[in-house]
């Protein structure tokens, strides 16, 4: 893009100003529209989302044999849901605002095998191509017990094939692990900014991790390079899979199970506020689908993103999508927040969602730690900083009144709100790292 476009751009879309001036800021879509009318451009449906469920409900026994700690939940992936009222306490005086309504915590922070939302989308992309394999060669059957996947027999069955992928972290981790335990070849490619301990932590479960100096985009090209090369490899593509976006769409429902175990309401008069952490769009975009499906028009999706890296934020702005990159308008795409350091957003999600997400914000590495170092002091609860991201969404809605106005949230609606932050990450985070993080929130 030339000089000459980029101030073209930010003439016609002024708030691309703050942004290349790394300001927090948000954005609230005014293009937002029904569930009803927007659902042709996704592309998916109530459908695709039962199948992704069924598949999981069939794999659980397996998974109970092979992770022996998703026992307790029968084999399903699933994470627990909190109410953190002192964290809220502590937001209404940091940012001297009222926060009407509950505030709560889903923490996919803690998900099994990985400790991360990728536990949702990445397992279950390996489990759908696993399944695929094993029915074309006749060794399985859907009626089948899956827990026999768990033997030498499929080990060295799945042995002949090779999983490539391309990752800041904890997509690796979850695709990683859940190859290698299956006896996949996997290869992991890296970006520069992904954290060393989750190198460690692949390469003792076999994986072959790939690194690169620079950022997630090379990493996934080159991965998708290195896959091409090899008729038996396949490549899982975090930009573009509609396979990795249903595994994360099956939140929606289960959520809405919590909420009704809870005593919980979501309807036109109780809204829900869900504040996703986002990188490259796939995880947010998948269960911000799911949860559009589960609860309609009474959800309220919005998107949390880096000051360094706002590459949602720009493509869905600006219209672009993925044919606008942060570094293209002069910001570095360097942020603490590992899982979110995308330059580039996922078109596919971008143009798939963007007319269900009502906005989007941005936050600096050091506010992200702040509330790292404040959620831990409060409510004992460790995350990793991509994870915070969603943290400040309540504060942000509440100063937001022409929002408010638009959307037709009166005081009453407000009260009766449930605020929900997305943990995405944290709950493997080894000790030191963790005391590390929490060092630098002081």
């Amino acid at each position: 893009m030339t000089t000459l476009d980029i101030q073209k751009l930010t003439t016609d879309f002024p708030l691309l100003n703050k942004m290349i001036a790394l300001e927090e800021l948000s954005w609230f879509n005014p293009n937002i529209t029904s569930l009803e009318e927007a659902l042709p451009y996704v592309g998916l449906g109530e459908n695709d989302i039962e199948d992704a469920s069924q598949r999981l409900s069939r794999f659980a026994p397996y998974l109970v044999k092979a992770f022996p700690e998703t026992a307790v939940t029968n084999g399903i992936i699933e994470s627990e849901l909190v109410d953190i009222n002192l964290m809220k306490t502590s937001l209404e005086q940091q940012f001297d605002t009222p926060i009407t309504g509950r505030l709560m915590l889903k923490k996919d922070s803690h998900l099994p095998i990985s400790g991360s939302i990728k536990a949702r989308g990445g397992i279950y992309e390996v489990l759908t191509h696993a399944e695929k394999l094993a029915i074309q060669a006749g060794l399985l059957s859907e009626s089948d017990d899956y827990s026999k996947l768990f033997s030498e027999e499929f080990k060295q069955f799945f042995s002949q094939y090779s999983i490539a992928v391309g990752s800041t972290g904890n997509l690796g981790m979850s695709i990683g692990i859940m190859s290698a335990k299956l006896g996949f070849a996997v290869s992991v490619h890296m970006s520069a900014d992904a954290r060393q301990w989750k190198k460690n932590k692949l390469r003792e479960h076999g994986v072959n991790v790939v690194e690169y100096e620079q950022d997630y985009g090379v990493a996934v090209e080159q991965g998708r390079k290195e896959a091409e090369k090899d008729p038996m490899c396949f490549f899982i593509d975090d930009e573009n899979s509609q396979t990795l976006f249903l595994g994360y769409s099956v939140a929606g429902q289960r959520l809405k199970k919590q909420f009704e175990e809870q005593g919980i309401i979501v309807d036109e008069n109780h809204p829900l506020f869900v504040y996703l952490p986002c990188g490259v769009g796939g995880g947010p975009g998948g269960v911000a689908f799911g949860l559009k499906m589960a609860f309609g028009d009474h959800v309220h999706c919005i998107f949390a993103e880096p000051t360094h890296s706002p590459c949602m934020l720009l493509g869905v702005h600006t219209g672009l999508h993925d044919e606008v990159s942060v570094q293209e308008i002069g910001i570095d795409n360097i942020t603490a927040a590992d899982g979110l350091a995308v330059g580039r957003a996922s078109g596919f999600v971008g143009r798939a969602m963007e007319r269900l997400l009502d906005g989007y914000y941005t936050m600096t590495d050091e506010a992200m730690y702040q509330q790292l170092g404040l959620l831990n002091q409060h409510e004992g609860i460790k995350l990793e900083p991509s994870a915070l991201a969603g943290m400040v969404g309540p504060v942000v809605v509440s100063q937001d009144q022409p929002y408010q106005t638009r959307m037709q949230f009166d005081d009453l609606k407000m009260q009766n709100a449930v605020h929900l932050v997305w943990a995405t990450g944290g709950g493997m985070v080894p000790e030191a790292e963790m005391a590390s993080y929490l060092a630098k929130s002081k």
